[in-house]
């Protein structure tokens, strides 16, 4: 127990180390799953925009005029450029589809206005949900874009063995789009059908405090507005 102890303490420091160097290097942590919270001083869109890793979530911000509202009391789950570059390119895929020419040019300022201002709603919520706010239970929450039939949002903790070897546990802020009743309550999470299966993403980076709200990063990967649909070549 001494042994492992110490261990523990070492991988604590290590990562701190990891999230200091991360931060000189490009203002920009990669959570390793124990509590690495910050704070920076300036606005959550103004930190967005600070980092190449969220590009394009900016300019899908911008075409949609939320600043403002990114600007406001809120906590906001953002997605990096992996998740918005294959949504955007879904979206070409569904213009090609429509006017019959894959040679087409298309970008985020093609893409309406309206819709990514709803779609945005999704991934903010009022107030300031921080880590120990959470507890692995979770609790549903409502979206900025209302109450919406047969969905609704989960923010918890999720517990993982991911350094077994030196720590008992980690836990990482888990972000899950609730479809119908929660899977993870289910008798049998196995038989819910595919289409009917939440969706749920962990967070790389959690708990930074901007001088307007609470962002918590997405892992890379998920499709941004969890778009399922076919991508452009």
């Amino acid at each position: 127990m001494k042994i492992k102890y110490i261990y523990g303490i070492c991988i604590i420091a290590i990562l701190a180390l990891v999230t200091i160097s991360s931060c000189q290097k490009d203002d920009y942590v990669n959570d390793g799953g124990k509590i690495l919270s910050g704070r920076v001083n300036m606005t959550t869109y103004d930190y967005l925009k600070s980092n190449k890793k969220f590009d394009s979530l900016v300019k899908i911000i911008d075409q949609a005029g939320m600043k403002d509202e990114i600007n406001g009391n809120i906590t906001f789950f953002a997605t990096t450029n992996y998740g918005a570059a294959d949504y955007v390119s879904a979206k070409k895929q569904e213009k090609i589809t429509q006017v019959g020419d894959e040679n087409i040019k298309f970008s985020i300022a093609d893409i309406n206005p309206a819709e990514l201002k709803d779609s945005l709603k999704m991934y903010m919520f009022a107030g300031k949900i921080t880590r120990n706010q959470l507890n692995t239970e979770g609790r549903l929450f409502n979206s900025l874009l209302g109450p919406m039939n047969g969905i609704t949002w989960l923010i918890k903790l999720r517990r993982a063995n991911d350094y077994g070897t030196y720590l008992d546990y980690v836990d990482y802020v888990n972000f899950t789009k609730v479809i119908g009743t929660r899977d993870d309550l289910e008798a049998n999470p196995s038989a819910i059908a595919q289409d009917r299966r939440d969706i749920s993403i962990d967070c790389q980076t959690s708990n930074i405090i901007t001088t307007t709200g609470v962002l918590h990063v997405l892992r890379d990967g998920p499709r941004l507005f969890f778009n399922a649909g076919k991508m452009a070549n």
